[in-house]
């Protein structure tokens, strides 16, 4: 009898340890991309640049009155305050062979655009020349919305095409951490005023 009960009390233990939790792999945290401390803000009182996924469309609206400033060269804040695509980043914007075509909306959206929406709101005539121009360039990750459309009077091609080149070559310039800093500080810069924006950013061209 006491033999049987000593063997039972044998298998009941190793019953317990046979069945033990089995062990749990540790949680996986993923961390989010890292961006060098940016350097260049809104200045007081100026809206920031909105945030806009809107590839191969114009989005939004514009409500006026709006007021061009410096001679039509720069928009009304309170109108454009320009906006970006935060889903383009630095690494897509410089990488080899990438092309802003895709992004672009069609001829017809941005023509009904201009002269049904942008036109009415900041009171540009038919007869003045202007180009429909993206405050922040599709080529430093603007978006296609009404905050970053406005009516450019001037010859055509115009002068802040050369900075927006100029621009985007400086935050090539850098990689990883260090251009995606970049390219925020010259949607920042450009938004504010593109007349200002080499200047702000420290850029020299050669």
């Amino acid at each position: 009898m006491i033999r049987r009960l000593l063997a039972l009390a044998a298998v009941a233990a190793c019953a317990a340890a046979c069945t033990a939790a089995p062990a749990t792999a540790p949680a996986i945290t993923s961390q989010p991309p890292t961006m060098a401390p940016s350097t260049t803000q809104a200045a007081p009182g100026t809206p920031a640049p909105r945030q806009v996924h809107d590839p191969g469309q114009v989005t939004g609206t514009l409500t006026g009155p709006c007021h061009t400033r410096d001679g039509g060269q720069l928009p009304d804040p309170a109108c454009t305050p320009g906006a970006y695509d935060p889903a383009i980043t630095a690494a897509i914007l410089c990488a080899p062979g990438y092309s802003t075509h895709g992004y672009r909306p069609p001829p017809s959206q941005t023509s009904a655009f201009k002269y049904h929406v942008a036109y009415p709101a900041y009171g540009v005539e038919m007869s003045q020349q202007s180009e429909l121009d993206h405050l922040i360039s599709i080529e430093l990750g603007g978006a296609n919305d009404a905050a970053n459309l406005w009516p450019e009077l001037g010859p055509i091609p115009n002068p802040k095409d050369t900075v927006e080149n100029a621009l985007h070559a400086w935050v090539c310039a850098a990689a990883g951490a260090e251009a995606e800093a970049r390219l925020h500080d010259a949607q920042v810069a450009i938004a504010a005023d593109w007349t200002t924006a080499e200047q702000t950013l420290g850029i020299k061209r050669p």
